[in-house]
Order: C-alpha cells, then sequence, then structure tokens
C-alpha cells in the first residue's frame, strides 16, 4: 500500500494563506507541496499501471502516464525546501508542469473513447472519476501556491474571501448566453432569483468548469426544442439560488423539453451524449457546437468536450469531491431542473479535503 496523501481543507488553505511577515506562509505552502505532489502523482501512475494491457496501450492514455511519471520524477527530486530562493525555484518549476498538464482532460476523453470497450462500464467509471478528482485536487493546491505570490483584492491564493454567489452565475450565464447566440443566432434569456444577496468564501476553479456546462445544456435544449421561434420567444432559463447554514443550491430550470427516459439512465455516462441527434451528420453544424461546447468549458478542462460526453459525469465527479452533489430532475415533454448542490467552506463544519 502506497503513503496515503495529506489532503488539507479550504478552511486551513484560507487561514493559512497569510503571514506576519507577507512570505513565511509561501515558504511554508512550499514544502507541504513537496512532500504531498510525489504522493498524489505516484498514486495515479499506480492507476495507469492497473489500467488493462490494452487500454494502456493507446496513444493518448500512454502519452498521460508518461506526463504522470515525468511528473512525479521532477517533483520526488526536489529536495527539502529551506529557503526563499529555492521555493521560487520550485514555484517555476511548478508552473512549467502545470502547463504540460494543460490538455489531459480532453487526451482523457479521446483515449477513453477509443479503448472503454475494453473495461467494464464500473471500472472505466472508478479509474476516470479518481483521475479526474486526483488532477483537480493537485492543480488547485498547485494553482494556489502559485496565487500566494500575487496580491489581488478579495482573493488569499486560489480562494475568494467573499464570492457573490449572484454575481459568479451571472458572468458565466452571460459568457455561455454569448456564445449560444454566436452559434445558433439566437439564445434563451437567463433569469436569476432567490438568495441574490448570497456571499461568502469559496474556490471559484471548479464552479468555472460546472457553470457553463449546466448553462450550456440548458441553453442547446431550449434553442433545439424551441427551433421554430425567434430569439425574443425563447422560453427564459431560470436559476434560482438558495444559501444556508451548510451549504448553496443552484437551480438551473429550461423548458427544453427534459431528458428521455431512454437517455435518462445515462445521461451522467462517460462518453454518453446526445449532441449529434438534433444535428444528424451535417458536419458544418456540429462543428459549430464543437467551437460551442470549446469555449463554454474554460475551466477546469481546458479543451473541447463536445462529442465526448465528458462534460455532466466530469461536474458530477468534481461536486462530489467537494461535498456535494448534482442532480438532474427531468419532466418529459417539459424541461429540465438541475439542482447543483454543495457544502461551504468556512470552517464551522467539515465540508471537504482537497
Amino acid at each position: 500500500m502506497g503513503k496515503p496523501s495529506v489532503r488539507l481543507s479550504p478552511y486551513t488553505l484560507l487561514y493559512s494563506g497569510k503571514s506576519p511577515d507577507g512570505k513565511s506562509h509561501i515558504l511554508s505552502s512550499a514544502q507541504y507541496l513537496q512532500k504531498e505532489l510525489p504522493v498524489r502523482l505516484a498514486h495515479r501512475v499506480a492507476g495507469f499501471r492497473s489500467l488493462p494491457f490494452i487500454v494502456g496501450c493507446n496513444s493518448e492514455i500512454a502519452e498521460i502516464h508518461e506526463l504522470y511519471i515525468r511528473a512525479f520524477h521532477i517533483l520526488n527530486s526536489v529536495p527539502p525546501i529551506e529557503t526563499f530562493q529555492q521555493e521560487q525555484q520550485y514555484t517555476r518549476m511548478l508552473s512549467e508542469l502545470l502547463d504540460d498538464f494543460r490538455n489531459v482532460v480532453t487526451m482523457l476523453a479521446q483515449g477513453f473513447k477509443d479503448a472503454r470497450k475494453y473495461m467494464p462500464p464500473g471500472s472505466l467509471k472508478q479509474f476516470l472519476d479518481s483521475t479526474l478528482t486526483s488532477r483537480l485536487g493537485i492543480r488547485l493546491l498547485a494553482e494556489h501556491h502559485l496565487a500566494l505570490h500575487g496580491d489581488k483584492p478579495n482573493l488569499v491564493g486560489m480562494i475568494c474571501v467573499s464570492m457573490n454567489l449572484k454575481h459568479t452565475v451571472e458572468r458565466w450565464a452571460e459568457f455561455t448566453r454569448d456564445l449560444c447566440q454566436s452559434k445558433f443566432g439566437k439564445a434563451p434569456q437567463v433569469k436569476i432569483s432567490g438568495h441574490v444577496s448570497a456571499a461568502f468564501p469559496y474556490i471559484l476553479q471548479p464552479l468555472d468548469y460546472i457553470l457553463p456546462e449546466l448553462f450550456k445544456n440548458a441553453m442547446r435544449a431550449t434553442v433545439e426544442h424551441h427551433w421554430d421561434l425567434e430569439g425574443s420567444e425563447l422560453p427564459s432559463v431560470h436559476v434560482t439560488l438558495a444559501n444556508n447554514d451548510v451549504d448553496f443550491i443552484i437551480r438551473i430550470s429550461d423548458r427544453g423539453a427534459g431528458v428521455s427516459h431512454r437517455d435518462l439512465p445515462h445521461i451522467m455516462d462517460y462518453h454518453f451524449t446526445t449532441a449529434s441527434l438534433f444535428y444528424g451528420d451535417d458536419d458544418k453544424q456540429t462543428s459549430g457546437m464543437d467551437d460551442f461546447v470549446s469555449l463554454a468549458n474554460p475551466g477546469a478542462s481546458r479543451g473541447p468536450m463536445h462529442g465526448f460526453g465528458f462534460g455532466l459525469p466530469t461536474s458530477l465527479a468534481y461536486a462530489k469531491y467537494l461535498g456535494g452533489s448534482l442532480r438532474i430532475e427531468s419532466m418529459q415533454g417539459i424541461g429540465s431542473d438541475v439542482y447543483l448542490r454543495l457544502r461551504h467552506i468556512d470552517g464551522t463544519r467539515e465540508s471537504f479535503r482537497i
């Protein structure tokens, strides 16, 4: 059994993100990562080595495996960090490695699109969930350390000290709506209600992946189901916000006819997609959707997800990793309600560990 990882709570990251001298917390952060990241990378290498031989031979999967091996050897060879000069060197190395891994999710999607037939569905889901959430955790810790060198208002590393929930949702709703407008020539309005004044500490990065994915699905379903309507006539996408002492909830409701009874049990499966059903085999139209989804997911994935069916299952894995849930209620013939529920990180209750 390998060495266990030491996962920190967001509360710990938030309140160890500053120090009286303005810099010793950065050295402490580097010292933690110097010990922790090789352990996590070793776990991922072991995960790839446990794959069936024929799966591991897939070119994309083999390339990702090699990336993890290389990163492990580089970081495992770093001596204990005791000076700020060593910390600066380590931070530069970390930044370069993060760049090397920027396309891993897209490569995973491409590789397993071909190789998934050689694995039982349950084993495939377990491997992808573990790999994607491990990558999210490593990336959050590394980018948090890099961000500690900056001094942006309202931020401690990667943690927003007072995230305005409505503004965060609005930002991605408007962004995705603009993309929908540019690709389809029309887009539904988005109306937000509920606890619109809620603000609290949170990590923006996972939301930067999940929210555009959910809005993309709602808007595409609305436009497809009401294709004959003008943009101003499209039914709105309604967002309801709820905030309490334990968690916060984002409900996204559309009138896009819902998910069929046949598709609903598979909607959270990796590589399941309904995106081609409306457009058939028209390459020109589907390439437009490629661009739409690629641009609408600029967060944790950094790559085009259309046609791979990775968006929703990845969002679900992230939500669970963050101590929350993602649930879809479909009213066939009417529309869908998507509930994203995430726990607070203010330290009053145990939430999750990164």
